[in-house]
Formats: structure tokens, sequence, C-alpha cells
């Protein structure tokens, strides 16, 4: 049985990890095939502060946006950081329904 599974990419500060875990879980759950950080930098991965590293992982996260069809939000206390802002920014610029965790 193959069926046609809504693409959902997760976006948020790195800090919230445990929240990412928990909405990958859910959404997943619900049927949805979940796109998610590769590192969390905020959270103890240290190798996103390498020379580089950051800048080509947020360019990869874009490219995960244009693989989505639709973002998810991570703004637990309704905190939204720069990156998070720009990537939101990018997915409304290609159409992409923007949704919260945090209203």
């Amino acid at each position: 049985m193959i069926k046609n599974y809504d693409v959902v990419t997760l976006c948020g500060s790195t800090r919230f990890k445990d929240d990412f875990l928990e909405v990958q879980k859910k959404l997943t759950l619900e049927g949805k095939i979940v796109i998610s950080v590769g590192l969390f930098g905020h959270s103890g991965d240290d190798e996103v502060w390498k020379d580089g590293t950051k800048e080509m992982l947020d360019d990869m996260h874009k490219r995960k946006i244009d693989m989505a069809d639709y973002i998810y939000v991570i703004n637990r206390n309704g905190y939204i950081g720069s990156s998070t802002r720009s990537e939101i920014e990018y997915a409304k610029a290609r159409g992409k329904d923007v949704l919260y965790l945090e209203k």
C-alpha cells in the first residue's frame, strides 16, 4: 500500500531538541513524512560551530524546505531566532504554508 503522504520540514531553534523529537514523532504517527535538522548546535552538537558548517547547514535546510509541502515551526515560548525567521520567509516566498507549535 503506497499512499500520498504530506512532507513537512521542521524549523526552529536547535535549543528545543526535545520539542523537535516530540513533534517529529507526533507528525510521523499522523502519517507525515518529516524532514528535520541534522545537528542540534544549541543542544551540544559542537560540530555545527566549525568553520563554514553552520552556513552549509542553513543552506541545506532551505533545500529541505524546497522538498516539503509545508514547514512546521518549533517556537517554544514564542521564540523565533534569526535563522528560523529567514527559513519562514524563504518558505513563504515559495508558497509554502507555515504552521507553528505555539500561536
